[in-house]
């Protein structure tokens, strides 16, 4: 929309922030400034933000003080789209995202390239979803939620191997997580009654799933999406070596809830309650602990994906 002295109004325009801590932030935000004004998309404020603490700050300040941006295109990994969701969770601001991160695993589950000029073409000619977020308590999340191994493989998650591997970071963390594992119980209810309450001993992980990919491209479950308005919470329990291998082997392709040491269920409100008590990591960050309740925020983020993705659509 033009306003009456023919510039383009802030409603029409997008926020750039870009974390520069992220990956390949540094050389990633001058690179996109320029690459966005050639495919005419209208920026108003750009901020590289160095401090990550100062991210959420930026992005408040940009939604909440009357600016009116339409758009927020935020330059980030996971973790960086994680910690500002709920700013974003119900409001019309359109998000689009240069996934800049290690796993980038939101970005995947939405089929959004992760070179910056697929990201801008996004930007620049994608189409508006809204996708649900996963809700601990009252800390929204994107991908998934876990206690166990995911919480020490985050620990042994150091920005050196990060940085020095890449992708692979990952695994290798898992590897080492699972050496100095200690095994424990939990009990899950569901509060909608869709499943009877179950209890477990000697467990490796408890995950909540809310998108399809976590942890570098592994698949939460074969039939897990980001707009079907409901968590995939998956068990594993600390079984024979050899089944620990086959769960390892199909961690890819999600197929791995097939084994008979996982447990599988598909529901729209979870409590889990563990012995002992333990951090929670959600969108690789632990910020939360046991007992805690998840549930799923239907349509509760608007972003831009490309026109042919098929991960999520937008409800009227």
């Amino acid at each position: 929309m033009m306003e009456a002295n023919g510039e383009t109004s802030t409603q029409d325009r997008a926020a750039l922030i870009v974390n520069t801590r992220s990956r390949s932030g540094e050389r990633a935000f001058f690179g996109a400034i320029d690459r966005l004004g050639e495919l005419h998309v209208p920026l108003g404020v750009t901020y590289a933000i160095r401090d990550p603490a100062r991210l959420r700050e930026k992005v408040r300040e940009i939604l909440e003080e009357g600016s009116g941006y339409g758009s927020l295109i935020l330059g980030g990994g996971d973790g960086s789209v994680s910690s500002v969701a709920d700013l974003l969770c119900g409001r019309d601001t359109v998000l689009g995202l240069l996934p800049l991160g290690t796993a980038n695993d939101f970005a995947r589950t939405l089929g959004i390239p992760q070179d910056i000029e697929g990201a801008c073409q996004t930007i620049a000619h994608g189409k508006v979803v809204d996708v649900d977020l996963g809700l601990a308590g009252d800390k929204h999340y994107l991908n998934v939620a876990s206690v166990g191994l995911g919480v020490e493989a985050t620990r042994a998650l150091s920005p050196w191997l990060k940085k020095s591997t890449g992708p692979l970071a990952y695994p290798v963390a898992a590897i080492r997580a699972f050496i100095r594992h200690e095994p424990f119980s939990a009990r899950l209810t569901f509060p909608e009654g869709d499943h009877e309450p179950v209890e477990y001993g000697r467990l490796l992980q408890v995950a909540v799933g809310n998108g399809r990919f976590y942890g570098g491209g592994m698949v939460v479950a074969p039939e897990a999406g980001i707009d079907d308005r409901t968590l995939d919470v998956y068990v594993i329990e600390l079984s024979r070596q050899r089944d620990l291998i086959g769960v390892a082997r199909y961690l890819k392709s999600g197929d791995f809830i097939r084994m008979d040491c996982v447990n599988h269920f598909r529901t729209s409100r979870v409590r889990l309650e563990t012995d002992p008590e333990l951090p929670i990591n959600i969108d690789g960050e632990v910020v939360a602990k046991t007992p805690q309740n998840f549930s799923v925020v239907h349509n509760a983020l608007n972003v831009l994906v490309p026109q042919e993705s098929a991960a999520a659509r937008r409800d009227e």
